[in-house]
């Protein structure tokens, strides 16, 4: 054999061998998280069950994106958040057949109701197997039945396959021979079905269904292989929060393959998930550790350079150029790691990784003293709070609101939202009656307009320990509690922080001094009101319903629809809220000198009222009220149960380090702190388990809060346990709020914030596609099983939410704690 010959041989068989793995990877297989996998596409099949929130069924990630979910056989044409879901049964995986199946089952729809439902079902015993299996670079979806489905079901259970919106919006579809444009809107023509429900026409029908094919990226061609002709549907006919859903119906009969689709996703050979860079999108003070986090595919074997460029009055100065430390995989990605602390001369800078470059952010002592932590000060918390009308320049928040809080809530009842009035109303109270003083004070809790006491508590507490930490009088908002009304960017010579206390403060002690109890919540009888969009002021009529006429519709003056408000007998909310009216007391003397006596007096009446089974919840309390009070049982409390906290030192010994001193027990305080030293090695640990610095298990629900939360806690490890816990871990997990991240979504989670951010939102403005600023969202949620999704999408409230307690006010003391640390 010559050279030439033996060369070409060689040649040949890597030739072969290439294309071999190259059409290997261009083949759907079942990979080991238990999906299948092709390059550019993922076939998902119940790893996630949260069919409310679009995460369920079959799914499809098609180039990166998801594109579809909810794979599943539904009751209803569009179903939303209230309307029956089946029972998930085992996921069985077979890599013999390359086939996915899952058990399901409806048990009788009104078990399966939660609270109120207007529709009523017919019983419906139904069980099913829905199998993927992989053909080539599509896929079969089939539905087997155990048993036909009884006559009054024929043409009501169909198989839903949703498609998300957000990228949809002025493309195309095909049916057939039939052809459109995705609308922005609903539009119609509507109709009433045979149970009285609006639902649209259909926007077309076919044996076939192609959606986007002017797009490489999302084109999926959808074909029904048997049975009825597939419907495309506007989701949005009775829900604002609706998908787009491709639809078939079960024939009457079917069993075995009653729904079989063929699905094709367009994926691009080859395709790799181009890298993203997360930073911190505010920036980041000198003396703090810099780490821009690269995010890359796993299949990318280059590694670039990464640089530091600064943004000159001249143009762009390269600072540093250099290869990212490798850090390894996490989730679906490989990442590295660029370190730049020593980098500490001041201005604005970008990273540039390949292609991707990041938005400016700013090296500067005084990054955290303007534009960050103000948003949610002087918008969100104004524009969340109840019983006062919203001004801000041209512009009302919402009007004065829930002036007729609120009723005594009916016994026995189970509300849609998972408040639970018992067989008493534990007050003097009966059903139906007007409870008084529940009408000033308090904030709308999330996206929707009820008054939860944990969130009240929460957020009190969290803006009193902010200002005894850090003493901020910033004043930019007139409150007028007198006259009901908020005048944003007027100053009016009070501190902001106090006079949200204060709001808090009166709601929570409004609601005692009346019942002799907290509330447990404060929200709307009716459905109707609970979906509401938009001004607050349009919740209820403001009116005493004062009558017993129910005749009147909701929605119509003199109707009954003023809020309920709920009791309970809760140890963990009581104590709780006894801490926060502790803290409250003391941030409030010399402001509101009443209101801080009724706090502390409420707070010492809780403490002794509350009977608990587990001593641990009492500890917040127990340091609070010494804290305030000075008194030794406190103290005493503290060291009787000193094994019990050493025990639970994660959750403990951030809480009792305020107290030390004021315990003044020397056993007391080496015992704590060798558990505090035993809990640093635990937290390292866990550190290493992802490359963004903190604890962090993606969940189903955006991880923003607990990281924030978790950044708190550490603020308190630094502070009082300065040799044992740096700072590092609570910067770090403001960072991850700011934008170091999982996701190529790199927004801040907290909306105006940085120079990118969540500006669609779940707030109560998200029909309109908005945001409040300085509302802090849930953040980058877990498309189980690895990967992280952050969309532009108002509607997720597992992504984008708003809500109020820590969700607000830990982000706030975390801004200012880093300020105040990093500028000692």
């Amino acid at each position: 054999m010559n050279y030439y010959t033996s060369l070409f041989r060689k040649f040949a068989t890597s030739f072969l061998i290439f294309n071999f793995s190259l059409a290997f990877s261009q083949q759907l297989k079942i990979n080991s998280s238990e999906y299948l996998e092709m390059d550019g596409l993922n076939v998902m099949l119940a790893h996630d069950f949260y069919p409310e929130s679009h995460q369920g069924g079959v799914g499809v990630i098609q180039n990166g994106l998801r594109v579809a979910t909810n794979g599943d056989l539904r009751l209803e044409p569009t179903p939303g958040q209230w309307q029956p879901v089946p029972k998930v049964g085992k996921r069985v995986v077979d890599k013999n057949t390359q086939e996915i199946s899952v058990r399901m089952e409806y048990p009788d729809p009104e078990k399966n109701k939660i609270g109120f439902n207007p529709i009523e079902y017919p019983k419906l015993d139904m069980a099913y197997n829905v199998r993927i299996i992989p053909e080539g670079k599509s896929f079969r979806i089939i539905v087997d039945l155990d048993k036909p489905l009884p006559d009054e079901w024929i043409g009501r259970v169909g198989f839903n396959f949703e498609l998300f919106p957000g990228i949809l919006f002025g493309k195309s579809y095909s049916a057939d021979d039939k052809f459109g444009i995705f609308p922005r809107q609903l539009n119609g023509p509507g109709f009433k079905d045979k149970q009285g429900e609006y639902q649209t026409v259909p926007m077309a029908t076919g044996k076939k269904i192609t959606i986007a094919p002017e797009s490489d990226k999302q084109r999926m061609l959808i074909v029904s292989l048997k049975g009825d002709d597939l419907q495309l549907i506007d989701g949005r006919a009775q829900h604002n929060n609706g998908w787009f859903v491709v639809r078939s119906l079960i024939p009457k009969g079917a069993t075995k393959n009653a729904i079989e689709w063929l699905v094709t996703p367009n994926a691009i050979p080859g395709w790799l998930y181009e890298p993203v860079v997360q930073v911190s999108q505010v920036g980041y003070h000198p003396a703090q550790q810099k780490v821009a986090i690269i995010e890359m595919d796993v299949k990318d074997k280059v590694l670039k350079d990464v640089e530091l460029i600064k943004i000159s009055d001249k143009g762009l100065v390269s600072v540093s150029k250099t290869k990212p430390t490798v850090w390894g995989k996490f989730l679906r990605y490989q990442y590295a790691r660029f370190d730049f602390t020593s980098v500490k001369d001041p201005g604005m800078y970008m990273v540039k990784y390949g292609s991707y470059q990041t938005e400016p952010f700013q090296i500067n002592k005084d990054v955290f003293k303007r534009n960050v932590w103000q948003p949610t000060l002087e918008y969100f918390l104004p524009a969340q709070m109840c019983h006062m009308r919203i001004n801000d320049r041209y512009k009302v928040w919402h009007g004065l609101c829930h002036m007729d809080d609120a009723r005594m809530a009916p016994l026995n009842l189970n509300h849609f939202d998972g408040y639970v009035q018992g067989s008493s109303t534990l007050t003097n109270y009966k059903s139906g009656d007007r409870v008084p003083g529940l009408n000033k004070g308090g904030w709308h809790d999330a996206g929707d307009f009820d008054l939860r006491v944990e969130s009240q508590a929460e957020t009190v507490l969290g803006l009193s320990l902010a200002y005894e930490h850090f003493k901020n009088d910033y004043d930019n908002t007139t409150i007028d509690q007198k006259n009901h009304v908020v005048e944003l960017h007027q100053p009016d010579g009070k501190a902001d922080i106090l006079q949200q206390i204060e709001h808090g403060a009166l709601s929570i002690v409004g609601g005692y001094k009346s019942m002799g109890r907290l509330y447990r919540g404060i929200i709307c009888p009716s459905k109707r009101q609970y979906v509401l969009l938009g001004d607050a002021a349009n919740n209820t009529d403001n009116m005493d319903f004062i009558n017993s006429n129910l005749s009147v519709p909701i929605g119509l003056p003199g109707s009954a629809d003023d809020n309920w408000v709920f009791t309970e007998e809760n140890p963990e909310r009581e104590l709780l809220t006894s801490a926060a009216l502790a803290a409250t007391s003391r941030t409030l003397k010399g402001f509101n000198d009443t209101l801080s006596k009724q706090c502390l007096e409420t707070a010492i009446s809780l403490w002794n009222s509350t009977k608990e089974n587990d001593p641990l919840l009492r500890l917040k309390s127990a340091v609070e009220l010494l804290n305030t009070t000075g008194d030794k049982q406190y103290a005493d409390f503290l060291v009787k149960h000193t094994d019990l906290i050493v025990s639970n030192i994660q959750r403990s010994g951030w809480v009792v380090g305020p107290a030390l001193t004021k315990v003044a027990d020397p056993q007391f305080t080496k015992k704590i702190t060798a558990a505090v030293k035993v809990h640093k090695q635990k937290v390292d640990s866990l550190e290493k388990r992802n490359p963004y610095g903190i604890p962090y298990e993606p969940y189903i629900w955006g991880a923003g809060w607990g990281i924030q939360n978790f950044g708190v806690e550490q603020y308190f490890f630094h502070r009082y346990y300065p040799e044992i816990f740096s700072d590092n871990y609570m910067l770090h997990a403001m960072n991850f709020i700011l934008g170091c991240h999982p996701g190529s979504n790199t927004s801040s989670f907290a909306s105006g914030v940085g120079s990118k951010s969540l500006t669609v939102a779940y707030g109560f403005n998200r029909d309109e596609w908005s945001y409040i600023p300085g509302g802090i969202c849930s953040g980058t949620a877990l498309i189980r099983p690895d990967y992280p999704e952050l969309l532009t999408w108002p509607y997720l409230w597992q992504q984008t939410e708003y809500v109020l307690g820590g969700g607000t006010t830990d982000y706030l003391f975390l801004i200012l704690a880093a300020d105040k640390l990093l500028n000692k």
